[in-house]
């Protein structure tokens, strides 16, 4: 009983020790503050970000065909849980019917 709170002790301060050497110092007094600012004709500051415009139609008809090329794969998907529930089901059948003959047996 004696190791085992000795041995969580021991792992606790270990673990605080680690904590407190991870903290970073405070910044002394004596020091100068360091204040960073952009350089005053900095050509990335000034120039907007662009982007090229495409038409409206153009990301209509990409959006359909991907949302077309959605519903098949979705369909797809269906028609395979559905194939796979239709199985479950037969064996559960073969199942209660294996049951039946085996209590009548």
């Amino acid at each position: 009983m004696r190791v085992s709170k000795f041995l969580s002790l021991g792992v606790i301060t270990v673990f605080t020790a680690f904590g407190v050497l991870a903290q970073s110092p405070a910044p002394t007094s004596s020091a100068a503050p360091i204040i960073v600012s952009p350089a005053a004709g900095s050509a990335l500051a000034a120039s907007p970000v662009t982007t090229p415009h495409t038409s409206p139609e153009l990301d209509f008809t990409v959006e359909i065909n991907l949302l077309q090329e959605l519903k098949t794969k979705n369909e797809e998907t269906l028609k395979k849980q559905q194939a796979a529930l239709e199985a479950l089901d037969q064996l559960q059948k073969d199942a209660d019917q294996i049951r039946i003959f085996t209590k009548r047996g």
